[in-house]
């Protein structure tokens, strides 16, 4: 009697300490993104992966493919899917998440924001709402990200709403819903893959001849050099958003997931500090490389603003949730009237 509980001692103390091996076994999360490499925003990614690596002793591992080499959006998504999981995580535009749910279309409708502080209030009065939809397809939400102020650039002179929509306009290939949205509102919108936005620029025949960039993704892609006009449109903030499957983040610890936290949300107040210097920096540098920058004037300013209420109205309970529609109208409205408008 004696022997075999010292058997089933040996046996229990065996189990325990080959279940703590498994619980401490490194995570290593695989991140795609369409962020060009040696941009801030791929080395925000590398930084933040090692501070991953530094804060859990190695618990917690990232590599980061950036520029698209994993895919498109929609591919990138595909791979972080329960079943197949080559990837475990993703920094993606508004319009990439609004793959996995539309409501995250509100972070991108065009000319719905006027200013940083107004997107910051919405974003910061939808975040729990938007977590509780991301979790329920399978997802945690790890960080904001922002990237400036999408600018409009062209092959030829655009200066007003109307001349925008006579262009032959990027849109993102595999987004149809966007795409038409764009023909109902009377624009004449090109489904492509960013990747093949600056060669199409290039060629004098080519399926655009307008793409919407934030101005450093311009500069540093070099669109600049074939489409060398930037109307001064502000069309929307170029929002996103990190995101983790949630089966690889239940692999995590609570103590560890409180650093991976802790450092994706330094990273994402890093991409709001250096935002509006960023964007500043890359208009001056690629004026002095020959862009010119078309500012609206009067009149064209005010059918800008005029119709885009129009616009934006035309997305409520189509491309994005009604409800979700509301809570951002009021949230930026609330906000606005804190500044007297």
């Amino acid at each position: 009697m004696f022997g075999s509980r010292r058997l089933l001692s040996a046996a229990l103390i065996a189990i325990t300490t080959s279940v703590v091996v498994l619980s401490a076994a490194p995570v290593t999360i695989k991140l795609a993104t369409l962020a060009p490499v040696n941009t801030t925003w791929h080395k925000a990614l590398l930084d933040m992966g090692e501070t991953w690596n530094k804060t859990t002793e190695g618990r917690v591992k990232l590599q980061v493919y950036a520029g698209g080499t994993q895919g498109d959006e929609a591919s990138t998504l595909r791979m972080m899917r329960p079943g197949v999981e080559t990837l475990q995580a993703g920094l993606y535009t508004s319009g990439g998440l609004a793959l996995i749910d539309d409501a995250f279309n509100v972070m991108g409708m065009p000319f719905f924001f006027e200013t940083d502080e107004e997107e910051l209030a919405v974003q910061t009065k939808l975040t729990p709402v938007l977590e509780q939809r991301l979790n329920a397809k399978g997802f945690h939400l790890l960080n904001w990200g922002t990237g400036g102020w999408v600018q409009i650039f062209s092959k030829k002179p655009l200066k007003t709403l109307d001349d925008v929509k006579g262009s032959k306009l990027y849109t993102s290939k595999g987004d149809d819903k966007m795409v038409q949205w764009y023909t109902r509102n009377a624009f004449h919108p090109v489904a492509l893959l960013p990747t093949e936005i600056p060669a199409q620029l290039k060629l004098s025949t080519g399926l655009i001849d307008t793409a919407p960039y934030p101005p450093y993704i311009a500069l540093t892609l070099q669109v600049f050099r074939d489409a060398k006009y930037m109307l001064d449109a502000r069309l929307a903030p170029l929002v996103g958003a990190t995101i983790i499957s949630n089966e690889t983040w239940k692999k995590i610890s609570p103590e560890d997931q409180a650093k991976v936290t802790t450092a994706a949300l330094a990273m994402e107040a890093r991409a709001r500090a250096e935002g509006p210097k960023q964007d500043a920096d890359s208009v001056t540098a690629m004026k002095a490389r020959g862009l010119e920058v078309i500012v609206p004037d009067a009149k064209a300013a005010a059918d800008f603003r005029s119709a885009s209420a129009k616009l934006v109205a035309s997305m409520r309970g189509d491309m994005v949730p009604a409800d979700i529609y509301d809570m951002a109208v009021a949230a930026r409205d609330a906000y606005r009237k804190t500044k007297g408008k």
